[in-house]
Parts: C-alpha cells; sequence; structure tokens
C-alpha cells in the first residue's frame, strides 16, 4: 500500500483537480491519499478569522467566496447535475459550521488558538470530500476518513502540534483495516490531528507533507510518494539556473536541509517520520507521472559528486545582540531564546560568539523579535540590532563535512566573485554548509558555486 501526498499546488483550480483525478482513478486504487486544500483556501480562511474580529458583517462575504471557489471545482469534476447538487447539500452543512465559529470570534472579540486551529483545518476537509465524491461519480470505490475519525493522536501543541506515533499508528492502522481493499481509495485531509483530550491542532503551515509522513509511517507504507507540479529535487533553484538538473537520489538529512534552504518541495519535518520507519519518499511530477523523479532514502551518497544541490532562502533576517563573555555568563542564551518563544517567533538557526549571539528568524518575525528582547528586564545585553539585506545560501551534500577540500573550493569561488561573506556555519549538520550573504550578490553566489560543482 502506498501513501499519496497531494498538495495544494496540484489543486490549483477545476481543471488541475480534473488531471489530478484522473490520476488517481488509473493508478491509486488500494492507496491512502493525504490532501492539502485546494490552492488559496487555508490563506482565505485565516484572513477570514482577522475580518471576523474587526466587523461580523464580512463573514458573509468570506463564505461566499468559499463557496463560489469550489462549487467551480465541482462543476469541473463532476457532470452529473443530481450529484452535484447532493455535494453541495454535503458541503452546505460544512460551511455553516464554519460560519458558526467566525461568528464566534465576532461575538467573543477573541481568536484563541484552539478556534484558529479549528478553523484552518476546514480547506483539507472540504477538499478530501471533494476529490472522494468525485471518484464515486465515476464509479470508483473512494472514501473519506477524517484524522479525528482516524485517531491520529497529536501531543496538543496548537498551530505546531507533532503526533504520538505509537498511538497514531494503533489507531490508523485499525481504521484503515476495516475499510481499506484492494479497489478502494481512501483519502485523508492532512494538517492537522486530535489531541489525547479532543482539540483540533495542527501541524503548522504546509503540515500536509507531514501528515503524509505520519500516516505512511504508522501503517508501515511501502513509500510515501509526494505529487508535485514539478520534476523533483533539483541542483538549483531553476529560476535562477534554467539548466539545472534534477537530482535522482538523496539522503534523508540532504532531503531535510533543502527543504529548510528554501527548496519547496517537501515540508522540513515531512522527513522524520518516515526516516525513524525505513520508508522511501518518492517525489512524482503530476505532469509526467511515469518520470523518475526524486527518491529518497537512507543511502543515497554519489561518490563522484558530494554536492547534490546549491539552495538558498532570502527570507531571513538576524538579530544581533551584543554582551561581553556571552559563553561565559549563565542563562542569557536561554532568557532570549524563551522570550521570543513566548512571543510566537520561531528561530531558525543560532551563531554565537563571545561577544555576539545571532539570531536568525524570517523577515517578517525580525522586527517583532527585536521589540520582543528589548522588553526583558532586567536586560542581560548591552545592545541588540538586527540586518535585513541578507540572503542564505547552502551547498547540500551527505559526507562534505568530511571530505577535504569541498569548503575551500566553495569559499575560493565565492570570493574570486567578489561576495563578502558575512557568517558561516559548517559541522553542525553532516550534509549542509551554510553562510550568509547580501541579498544584493545572491544570483552571483549561485551561479559561481552551480558553475564549479556541476558545470
Amino acid at each position: 500500500m502506498k501513501v499519496i501526498k497531494i498538495g495544494g499546488g496540484c489543486l490549483k483550480d477545476g481543471p488541475a483537480a480534473g488531471k489530478i483525478i484522473k490520476l488517481i482513478s488509473k493508478r491509486g486504487e488500494g492507496d491512502v491519499f493525504v490532501l492539502s486544500a485546494f490552492y488559496g483556501v487555508t490563506n482565505i480562511l485565516i484572513a477570514g478569522i482577522q475580518k471576523a474580529l474587526e466587523n461580523e458583517d464580512t463573514i458573509p462575504s468570506v463564505i461566499s467566496k468559499l463557496k463560489s471557489l469550489h462549487h467551480t471545482i465541482i462543476k469541473s469534476l463532476i457532470d452529473d447535475g443530481n450529484k452535484r447538487k447532493q455535494l453541495s447539500k454535503d458541503l452546505s452543512k460544512i460551511f455553516q459550521e464554519l460560519e458558526r465559529y467566525y461568528y464566534g470570534i465576532s461575538f467573543t472579540r477573541e481568536a484563541t488558538p484552539r478556534m484558529k486551529d479549528m478553523i484552518a483545518t476546514y480547506g483539507e476537509r472540504i477538499s478530501a470530500v471533494i476529490l472522494s465524491k468525485s471518484l464515486s461519480s465515476m464509479g470508483k470505490q473512494s472514501c473519506c476518513l477524517l484524522p479525528e475519525d482516524a485517531g491520529i493522536i497529536t501531543d496538543g501543541k496548537f498551530m505546531d502540534a507533532s503526533a504520538i506515533m505509537s498511538k497514531t499508528s494503533k489507531n490508523l492502522t485499525a481504521a484503515l483495516d476495516s475499510i481499506i481493499t484492494p479497489q478502494k481509495i481512501v483519502f485523508i485531509p492532512g494538517f492537522y490531528g486530535i489531541s489525547e483530550s479532543g482539540d483540533i491542532t495542527t501541524f503548522g503551515r504546509g503540515g500536509s507533507d507531514y501528515s503524509a509522513a505520519v500516516v505512511a509511517a504508522s501503517i508501515n507504507a511501502e513509500v510515501l510518494e509526494i505529487w508535485k507540479d514539478t520534476q523533483g529535487f533539483m541542483t538549483a533553484d531553476p529560476d535562477n539556473i534554467p539548466h539545472c538538473k534534477l537530482i535522482p537520489k538523496l539522503t534523508y538529512e540532504e532531503a531535510a536541509e533543502l527543504s529548510y534552504t528554501g527548496a519547496g518541495i517537501l515540508h522540513p519535518r515531512t522527513v522524520e517520520p518516515v526516516k525513524k520507519a525505513g520508508i522511501a519518499i518518492a517525489i512524482k511530477n503530476t505532469y509526467n507521472p511515469d518520470a523518475k523523479g526524486s527518491l529518497i532514502t537512507k543511502n543515497a551518497h554519489t561518490a563522484n559528486k558530494i554536492i547534490k544541490s546549491v539552495s538558498y532562502t532570502a527570507d531571513i533576517a538576524v538579530l544581533k545582540i551584543y554582551a561581553s563573555g556571552i559563553g561565559a555568563r549563565f542563562g542569557i542564551l536561554s532568557q532570549i531564546t524563551e522570550n521570543l518563544t513566548s512571543s510566537g517567533i520561531n528561530i531558525r538557526s543560532v551563531v554565537t560568539s563571545q561577544t555576539c549571539i545571532s539570531l536568525l528568524l524570517s523577515r517578517k518575525d525580525i522586527e517583532m523579535g527585536h521589540q520582543s528582547i528589548k522588553k526583558i528586564r532586567p536586560r542581560p545585553f548591552e545592545k541588540s540590532s538586527i540586518v535585513t539585506d541578507v540572503a542564505l545560501v547552502s551547498i547540500v551534500g551527505e559526507g562534505l563535512q568530511n571530505n577535504r577540500g569541498v569548503a575551500a573550493k566553495c569559499f575560493t569561488a565565492v570570493s574570486d566573485a567578489n561576495v563578502n561573506i558575512e557568517m558561516i556555519s559548517f559541522g553542525t549538520s553532516t550534509a549542509a554548509l551554510y553562510f550568509l550573504i547580501h541579498e544584493d550578490k545572491l544570483d552571483t553566489t549561485i551561479n559561481v558555486l552551480h558553475d564549479i560543482f556541476f558545470d
């Protein structure tokens, strides 16, 4: 049995969803599909929360927009008017529930993490129902299994939950055993699970990949396939390097590092569950489903080419905190990180010296993070500053840490291109070397590195 994840990029509109339905009908019997919401729906749902807080009169327009988007897709998928009418009737109950939640937020003037998570899951719930009913209208055996019914149990952390694998595996195996057949196609909404106390909790934005990995590991699937509208992992971003090449095989660590630096193929947490279970991840292109794509396994090392890819992210900024003797003073780092965490800010990386702590944050969080640490009393540092005009570049390849000359080759090429390196992180990962540069030198840096390692 395969577990197959289909993301919002493959469900952009009716024609795209129709193409996916045809693929599933030909290739999906006896398999489990984990779905994202249709493209853009989660953004509408989350924006609706803020609108409901501001003015309840905006709620009908949010619901109307969601209904219109989904009904347009349904028209593309189901020809039978009666079946379309029945599906719309089923969905109307779901939209009524969602509308009540929005009015509840408006009335209480508060959007709790519990309520935010509940509302954010409706996109996945709706897409699973629509795809399941669409296949049924074609004469295929299909059903929708909600995570709360499947028993996908989480640690209860709102907006950033993790699955409790032992309990989830037991529940999910039993649930699927009772419904799966060689002909049946099962759809599970991604992105969320249920805590032991019964609360809906999401795995964070983009967390449907992680959901699929949890399902695959729980039922010991033969493979986890990720269906994308791209070939797979590449030696660079095609927008920067049009002649970049497909990476046919990667290790779990290489895939995780590339996901972290913005490759956009996988959610960074996807690797965790399947790595422990030893299940391969196959990236498949929906436009060319018979192509090899990228295969992620435990052993995918290519001896004559250590470096697999040059990657980057521009969604990075640095919060610099200065204090003398940081390494010898107890608790400074924990004070700062706890303050940022309590403010809901994710720390992407930390680099320290004896006089400065450099925290890498998302650009959208940098100003809030800076203001947050200034409120610490007594203040454990002398001064602070932020740097925003940077990009984080990485070269990724299993074993580069132990391969002589790779780092020297990288930095020599960058130096020869007249690019100044702001900060280096090397040795913390066996599969990646990271460094910061000025953003205006990004294209130059990516090109020279790809030339030297691949051309």
